[in-house]
Protein backbone atom coordinates (compact mmCIF):
# COMPACT_ATOMS: atom_id res chain seq x y z
CA UNK A 1 0.00 0.00 0.00
CA UNK A 2 2.36 2.37 1.00
CA UNK A 3 4.14 2.08 -2.55
CA UNK A 4 0.74 2.86 -4.33
CA UNK A 5 0.79 5.65 -2.07
CA UNK A 6 4.08 6.74 -3.01
CA UNK A 7 3.08 6.21 -7.35
CA UNK A 8 0.00 7.97 -6.85
CA UNK A 9 1.54 11.18 -5.24
CA UNK A 10 4.60 10.92 -7.89
CA UNK A 11 2.83 10.64 -10.69
CA UNK A 12 0.49 14.09 -9.35
CA UNK A 13 3.98 15.88 -9.40
CA UNK A 14 5.31 14.25 -12.56
CA UNK A 15 2.12 16.03 -13.95
CA UNK A 16 2.18 19.02 -12.45
CA UNK A 17 -0.79 18.80 -10.57
CA UNK A 18 0.68 18.77 -7.19
CA UNK A 19 3.00 22.19 -7.29
CA UNK A 20 6.38 22.56 -6.51
CA UNK A 21 6.27 24.36 -2.26
CA UNK A 22 2.77 22.44 -1.36
CA UNK A 23 1.60 21.43 1.80
CA UNK A 24 0.86 17.40 1.64
CA UNK A 25 -1.35 17.12 5.19
CA UNK A 26 -0.68 13.61 6.72
CA UNK A 27 -4.30 13.32 7.89
CA UNK A 28 -5.92 14.83 4.91
CA UNK A 29 -4.11 12.20 2.17
CA UNK A 30 -4.59 9.33 5.40
CA UNK A 31 -8.60 10.62 4.52
CA UNK A 32 -8.01 10.29 0.81
CA UNK A 33 -6.46 6.78 0.33
CA UNK A 34 -8.54 5.80 3.22
CA UNK A 35 -5.52 4.50 5.04
CA UNK A 36 -3.86 5.33 8.30
CA UNK A 37 -1.38 7.80 8.78
CA UNK A 38 1.51 5.59 9.50
CA UNK A 39 0.98 3.98 5.98
CA UNK A 40 0.93 7.07 4.49
CA UNK A 41 4.12 8.50 6.32
CA UNK A 42 6.27 5.64 5.31
CA UNK A 43 4.77 6.65 1.23
CA UNK A 44 5.97 10.12 2.13
CA UNK A 45 9.58 9.20 3.43
CA UNK A 46 9.84 7.13 0.54
CA UNK A 47 9.74 10.03 -1.52
CA UNK A 48 11.98 12.25 0.57
CA UNK A 49 14.62 9.90 0.20
CA UNK A 50 14.39 10.36 -3.54
CA UNK A 51 14.00 14.63 -3.18
CA UNK A 52 10.29 15.03 -4.40
CA UNK A 53 9.76 16.15 -0.54
CA UNK A 54 10.71 16.86 2.21
CA UNK A 55 9.51 17.49 6.10
CA UNK A 56 9.69 20.68 8.53
CA UNK A 57 9.53 20.35 12.16
CA UNK A 58 6.28 21.00 13.28
CA UNK A 59 4.95 22.30 9.81
CA UNK A 60 5.04 19.37 8.15
CA UNK A 61 5.67 17.66 4.69
CA UNK A 62 6.02 19.75 1.72
CA UNK A 63 6.80 19.46 -2.13
CA UNK A 64 10.30 20.14 -2.42
CA UNK A 65 11.25 23.69 -4.38
CA UNK A 66 14.88 22.96 -6.32
CA UNK A 67 17.22 25.48 -5.74
CA UNK A 68 19.35 26.86 -8.53
CA UNK A 69 22.41 24.73 -7.64
CA UNK A 70 20.05 21.57 -7.68
CA UNK A 71 18.61 22.43 -10.72
CA UNK A 72 21.77 22.27 -11.97
CA UNK A 73 23.41 18.82 -10.34
CA UNK A 74 19.81 17.03 -11.91
CA UNK A 75 20.25 18.38 -15.64
CA UNK A 76 24.00 17.24 -15.31
CA UNK A 77 22.87 13.38 -13.78
CA UNK A 78 20.31 13.41 -16.58
CA UNK A 79 22.59 14.05 -19.27
CA UNK A 80 25.19 11.45 -17.97
CA UNK A 81 22.81 8.85 -17.46
CA UNK A 82 20.77 9.12 -20.83
CA UNK A 83 23.93 9.64 -22.96
CA UNK A 84 25.74 6.49 -21.13
CA UNK A 85 23.31 4.58 -21.97
CA UNK A 86 22.48 5.13 -25.23
CA UNK A 87 26.30 5.43 -26.06
CA UNK A 88 26.74 1.86 -24.51
CA UNK A 89 23.05 -0.22 -25.52
CA UNK A 90 22.95 -2.51 -28.63
CA UNK A 91 20.10 -1.21 -31.44
CA UNK A 92 16.52 -1.50 -30.28
CA UNK A 93 14.59 -4.50 -31.49
CA UNK A 94 11.53 -4.09 -33.80
CA UNK A 95 9.38 -3.81 -30.77
CA UNK A 96 10.74 -1.67 -28.77
CA UNK A 97 10.88 0.77 -31.37
CA UNK A 98 7.20 0.28 -31.85
CA UNK A 99 7.07 1.13 -28.00
CA UNK A 100 8.60 4.82 -28.44
CA UNK A 101 7.04 5.45 -31.64
CA UNK A 102 3.62 5.44 -30.08
CA UNK A 103 4.40 7.41 -27.28
CA UNK A 104 6.20 9.88 -30.22
CA UNK A 105 2.07 9.63 -31.45
CA UNK A 106 1.00 10.14 -27.84
CA UNK A 107 3.03 13.25 -27.11
CA UNK A 108 1.65 14.54 -30.72
CA UNK A 109 -1.73 14.18 -30.13
CA UNK A 110 -1.25 15.97 -27.00
CA UNK A 111 0.96 18.62 -28.46
CA UNK A 112 -1.90 19.21 -30.85
CA UNK A 113 -4.67 19.02 -28.76
CA UNK A 114 -2.58 21.32 -25.91
CA UNK A 115 -2.77 19.48 -23.28
CA UNK A 116 -0.45 20.54 -21.09
CA UNK A 117 -1.24 18.18 -18.10
CA UNK A 118 -0.75 14.96 -20.71
CA UNK A 119 2.11 17.01 -22.14
CA UNK A 120 4.03 17.01 -19.14
CA UNK A 121 3.83 13.58 -18.01
CA UNK A 122 4.82 12.23 -21.90
CA UNK A 123 7.71 14.37 -22.01
CA UNK A 124 9.45 12.91 -18.95
CA UNK A 125 7.97 9.59 -19.86
CA UNK A 126 9.74 9.35 -23.15
CA UNK A 127 13.00 8.96 -21.50
CA UNK A 128 11.91 6.61 -18.84
CA UNK A 129 10.72 4.54 -21.59
CA UNK A 130 14.09 5.05 -23.53
CA UNK A 131 16.05 3.58 -20.16
CA UNK A 132 12.81 0.90 -19.58
CA UNK A 133 14.08 -0.85 -22.41
CA UNK A 134 17.61 -2.07 -20.82
CA UNK A 135 15.64 -3.92 -18.27
CA UNK A 136 17.60 -2.74 -15.45
CA UNK A 137 14.84 -1.76 -12.74
CA UNK A 138 17.54 0.15 -11.04
CA UNK A 139 18.48 2.17 -13.72
CA UNK A 140 14.47 2.90 -14.54
CA UNK A 141 13.67 3.97 -10.64
CA UNK A 142 16.72 6.18 -10.93
CA UNK A 143 15.37 7.83 -14.28
CA UNK A 144 11.42 8.05 -13.15
CA UNK A 145 13.01 10.31 -9.95
CA UNK A 146 15.05 12.51 -12.09
CA UNK A 147 12.42 12.60 -14.11
CA UNK A 148 10.27 13.95 -11.33
CA UNK A 149 12.68 16.33 -10.35
CA UNK A 150 12.95 17.90 -13.77
CA UNK A 151 9.50 18.49 -13.68
CA UNK A 152 9.75 20.09 -10.43
CA UNK A 153 12.39 22.42 -11.47
CA UNK A 154 10.42 22.91 -14.84
CA UNK A 155 7.48 24.02 -12.59
CA UNK A 156 9.36 26.42 -10.25
CA UNK A 157 10.94 28.35 -13.16
CA UNK A 158 9.42 29.49 -16.44
CA UNK A 159 10.40 27.51 -19.25
CA UNK A 160 11.06 28.77 -22.75
CA UNK A 161 11.78 25.51 -24.09
CA UNK A 162 7.99 24.91 -24.88
CA UNK A 163 6.69 21.59 -25.82
CA UNK A 164 6.60 21.87 -29.28
CA UNK A 165 10.39 22.08 -29.42
CA UNK A 166 10.86 19.36 -27.16
CA UNK A 167 8.70 17.09 -28.87
CA UNK A 168 10.32 17.65 -32.06
CA UNK A 169 13.78 16.96 -30.32
CA UNK A 170 12.05 13.75 -29.20
CA UNK A 171 11.10 13.14 -32.66
CA UNK A 172 15.29 13.48 -33.89
CA UNK A 173 16.08 10.77 -31.10
CA UNK A 174 13.44 8.74 -31.63
CA UNK A 175 14.54 8.35 -35.24
CA UNK A 176 17.62 7.83 -34.66
CA UNK A 177 17.25 4.90 -32.58
CA UNK A 178 14.78 3.67 -35.43
CA UNK A 179 17.63 3.14 -37.81
CA UNK A 180 20.25 1.65 -35.18
CA UNK A 181 22.37 5.13 -34.79
CA UNK A 182 22.77 4.82 -31.00
CA UNK A 183 25.73 7.49 -31.15
CA UNK A 184 23.53 10.05 -32.74
CA UNK A 185 21.09 9.25 -30.53
CA UNK A 186 23.20 10.03 -27.33
CA UNK A 187 24.33 12.86 -29.08
CA UNK A 188 20.91 14.07 -29.78
CA UNK A 189 19.57 13.34 -25.81
CA UNK A 190 22.66 15.30 -24.60
CA UNK A 191 22.16 18.41 -26.68
CA UNK A 192 18.05 18.14 -25.98
CA UNK A 193 18.96 18.38 -22.02
CA UNK A 194 21.46 21.31 -22.58
CA UNK A 195 18.62 23.16 -24.25
CA UNK A 196 15.84 22.45 -22.11
CA UNK A 197 18.22 23.39 -19.23
CA UNK A 198 19.14 26.71 -20.96
CA UNK A 199 15.21 27.30 -21.01
CA UNK A 200 14.85 27.41 -17.40
CA UNK A 201 14.81 31.32 -16.18
CA UNK A 202 16.09 31.23 -13.08
CA UNK A 203 16.63 34.17 -11.05
CA UNK A 204 20.25 34.43 -9.82
CA UNK A 205 19.80 37.84 -8.33
CA UNK A 206 19.92 38.83 -4.25
CA UNK A 207 16.94 38.37 -2.47
CA UNK A 208 15.96 41.28 -0.16
CA UNK A 209 18.09 39.98 2.93
CA UNK A 210 21.14 39.56 1.03
CA UNK A 211 20.70 43.27 -0.77
CA UNK A 212 20.05 44.62 3.00
CA UNK A 213 22.96 42.72 4.17
CA UNK A 214 25.04 44.98 1.29
CA UNK A 215 23.55 47.87 1.87
CA UNK A 216 24.48 47.77 5.51
CA UNK A 217 27.88 46.65 5.04
CA UNK A 218 27.12 43.84 7.14
CA UNK A 219 29.67 41.38 5.78
CA UNK A 220 32.58 44.78 6.43
CA UNK A 221 31.27 45.34 9.59
CA UNK A 222 30.91 42.23 11.42
CA UNK A 223 29.17 42.13 14.86
CA UNK A 224 28.13 46.33 14.03
CA UNK A 225 32.07 47.25 14.37
CA UNK A 226 34.07 48.72 12.20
Amino acid sequence: MPRGIEATLLAAVVEGRIKPGSKLSENQLAEAFGVSRTLVREALTRLEARNIVLVQPRKGWFVVEPSAEEAAEVYATRRILEYGFLINAAPFTEAQIADLQAHIEEERKAVDQNDKTRLTYLMGDFHVRIVKQSGNATLVETMRTLAARTNLISLRYQSEHNALASHKDHVAIFEAIARGDMKAAARLSYEHLEDVEAGIMIDTSPNAIDLLKNTLRLDEAPNGRG
